[in-house]
């Protein structure tokens, strides 16, 4: 039995936690879901997902609760990250608000809320190195990201890089849990680096 933490602080926690649910059960593996608002819970999770919503507010609670470094050590051990949207804010290495505090485990630099607004929000097919076939993204009020590291970009939407992975950790500006589609949450925590995810 697997264990999924999903930062529950603030975000999509339970579209992310059926998501995780849905593609294990695609692999063959029994999960456990924990939701995590306090200190302890991550160092017995075996994979973890940051989800969206308010990434100053996520940042705050999660140094405040001293769950930030035990993500870190998440990932010093090699254990996959999903970080969605305001998760990839806070995951990245440099957010340009101070206001946040980046958890520096993705190499990435992010404008928040680049693609704008709520009403700008929109739904895209994205091409995911990995995935077999295009994904329908949805970004709302996303975060650019303006420089890409040391990472790998599995997709990018208008040129600019919207989907990477760094070691463990990938990072999503849109929000994969908003669709009947799991596969970047499978391609994040189950598959094999050998064939990309095919469809339901």
């Amino acid at each position: 039995m697997l264990r999924a933490g999903v930062v529950a602080v603030q975000g999509d926690v339970s579209e992310h936690a059926d998501a995780i649910e849905r593609a294990a059960r695609l692999h063959g593996e029994d999960v456990e879901i924990v939701e995590i608002r306090q200190s302890g819970l991550v160092p017995d999770c075996d994979l973890l997902l940051l989800p969206g919503g308010e990434s100053t507010t996520i940042s705050r609670l999660l140094h405040s609760e001293g769950i930030a470094a035990e993500i870190r050590a998440h990932v010093d051990a090699g254990k996959p990250v999903l970080a969605t949207c305001a998760g990839l804010i806070v995951a990245s290495t440099d957010a340009k608000d101070d206001r946040v505090d980046p958890l520096g485990i993705l190499d990435v630099t992010v404008d928040r809320n680049a693609f704008g607004r709520q009403k700008d929000s929109f739904e895209a097919p994205l091409d995911v190195d990995g995935l077999a076939e295009p994904f329908p993204a949805v970004f709302i009020r996303a975060p650019l990201i303006d420089d890409a590291g040391d990472v790998a970009v599995l997709a990018r939407w208008d040129g600019d890089p919207v989907a990477v992975r760094d070691g463990p950790v990938v990072g999503t500006s849109f929000h994969p849990e908003l669709t009947d589609d799991v596969r970047i949450h499978r391609l994040a925590f189950f598959a094999s680096s050998e064939a990309p995810v095919e469809a339901e």
